[in-house]
């Protein structure tokens, strides 16, 4: 083969991560190279069974520095950014991470040429009183200024096996008397698994999604807070009250839990504001097709994949007997 015979070179930031594993899967599948950019290159070789010999490739990459984004992208025909973060730790801001990061990726896509598709969330928003989902609406903003022609998919509340959410509750249900429910459990999300989130950032790819638009992922139900957790102690079978939690109250534990070094707040005042609204594809994503329906993809039902992935969780795991719940 030669040099003009190559398959296109996606590079793909944040290819480590959960969101990016998958996609890095849909693309090796499609026979695209792809150059996975991460900080620890050496922590990312268990990505490379999931293509043919020589077709994934990695390099190190940190969106704080400009330098090494532009050294990422140099080549490619397509970026794909699925870098995110939910609470901040260190330098790793939402700031420098999910604004400048994504306006440095834009940047550099743009200089060489290049495609994008950007991975962004339900609720992106450049005036919201949340720092994650005002950061979000700005990275947004900044790409489509830089690169008009870019993607952006939003998909809600994603799920699979490496999630932080249903792994989270699941793993909490084994210790905890009882879970909490913030504000009464009424939020709603559209919980969207991860591998079709995957396949639809390869149709934008594939060149099959429409420039400059942005896309809204959900699944095909719309669950509340407390129809998650039921979902989820229902797979587990375990039985455990879930009790209301107000907003305030879980803000100052948030609060207090933050200034604990070295460990990860089970929520944070952040993340309490964002589930003050609800987290499911608006009418107008589906009034103008920008859903995975929209381009053809058959959404997958949480009870249909969580089996798969929360068995550990059970009581005696996958020996667990239904129906003994603990």
């Amino acid at each position: 083969m030669t040099l003009a015979n190559l398959p296109p070179l996606v590079t793909v930031f944040g290819g480590s991560g959960f969101v990016g594993r998958h996609v890095v899967r849909a693309l090796a599948r499609r026979g695209y190279r792809i150059r996975v950019a991460v900080r620890r290159p050496d922590l990312a070789g268990f990505l490379q069974p999931l293509g043919n010999v020589g077709q994934i490739s990695f390099v190190q990459a940190n969106l704080r520095f400009r330098k090494s984004v532009d050294r990422a992208v140099e080549g490619s025909d397509h970026v794909v950014n699925c870098v995110g973060i939910l609470f901040e730790a260190g330098r790793n801001t939402f700031d420098a991470v999910q604004e400048f990061g994504a306006r440095a990726i834009a940047e550099a896509a743009r200089t060489a040429g290049a495609t994008l598709t950007h991975v962004s969330a339900i609720g992106a928003d450049a005036n919201s009183e949340s720092v994650y989902a005002r950061t979000k609406g700005r990275a947004e903003q900044a790409i489509l200024s830089t690169v008009p022609s870019a993607v952006i998919l939003r998909p809600s509340i994603v799920f699979g096996p490496e999630d932080g959410f249903f792994n989270k509750f699941a793993d909490m249900s084994r210790f905890f008397p009882a879970l909490p429910l913030v504000g009464g459990g009424m939020t709603k999300f559209q919980p969207v698994y991860v591998a079709d989130v995957a396949e639809a950032v390869a149709n934008a790819v594939d060149g099959k999604l429409q420039p400059g638009a942005v896309y809204e992922l959900g699944g095909p139900e719309v669950m509340t807070f407390r129809d998650c957790l039921e979902t989820m102690l229902s797979v587990v079978d375990r039985k455990r009250p879930l009790v209301s939690l107000p907003f305030g109250l879980a803000s100052l534990m948030g609060s207090v839990a933050s200034l604990v070094p070295f460990i990860t707040p089970p929520i944070t005042p952040d993340q309490v504001k964002l589930l003050k609204s609800d987290n499911v594809v608006s009418p107008e994503a589906i009034a103008a097709g920008r859903t995975l329906a929209g381009m053809g993809i058959q959404p997958t039902a949480v009870e249909a994949v969580l089996p798969s992935y929360l068995v550990r969780y059970r009581p005696q795991g996958q020996y667990t007997r239904s129906g003994r719940a603990a």
